[in-house]
């Protein structure tokens, strides 16, 4: 575990894994610090930031008792997201998984999985859980356009899209959740710990 400064109020903690990005993050979130401001994890980093003039010790302290291989035990919310699956890229993943596109359905559909951070676009959530047999390369031409709602994979993640952009990403279907709203109390339907589960829509 590296620290490293950025300005008075926050701390960059790199690591080597995203399971210890979650070890970092989860034993963080449950020291239930008074002054933390935000906790933004990354795929090899953690960011955090207390209110101005509160200091870093109790941040500190909490890091230097995190244990990297073992994540703290922290409640995590349920989302479910319906997907239609008729993605443009299901026969592809099949093909390549050497299995057909009913059984790609249920594995991916059968599988929980956690948000491991967000990026890329405004609840945009990288989902880490993906069963080995359906991780795939992204396309060899990414498209320039992908629509809003598209449920896809890519290496070791899953996600969904929340607004059209474009993307490289396997795509195996749709969903009509809304998965960023700027205008809600909460903008993101996703947050870095969620657990997250895709069910076949009807």
């Amino acid at each position: 575990m590296r620290l490293r400064r950025c300005g008075t109020d926050a701390v960059l903690v790199e690591v080597d894994s995203l399971g210890e990005v979650s070890a970092v993050r989860a034993a963080v979130r449950a020291a239930e610090l008074p002054d933390l401001v935000e906790l933004v994890p990354a795929a090899r980093t953690v960011l955090i930031s207390v209110r101005p003039g509160t200091g870093l010790g109790p941040v500190r302290r909490v890091l230097g008792e995190v244990d990297l291989s073992r994540p703290a035990e922290i409640r995590s919310r349920e989302v479910r997201i319906p997907v239609h699956y008729d993605g443009p890229d299901l026969d592809l993943v099949a093909r390549t998984a050497g299995m057909t596109a009913a059984e790609v359905v249920a594995l991916h559909s059968g599988t929980e999985y956690e948000v491991a951070f967000c990026g890329f676009a405004p609840g945009f959530g990288y989902l880490v859980g993906l069963p080995e047999a359906l991780r795939q390369p992204r396309l060899d031409s990414p498209r320039t356009k992908v629509p809003a709602g598209s449920v896809a994979i890519a290496g070791e993640f899953t996600a969904a899209y929340p607004r059209a952009t474009p993307g490289g990403w396997r795509l195996l279907g749709r969903t009509d959740a809304t998965l960023f709203d700027a205008r809600r109390e909460v903008p993101a339907l996703l947050a870095p710990g969620d657990r997250v589960r895709f069910e076949v829509a009807g």
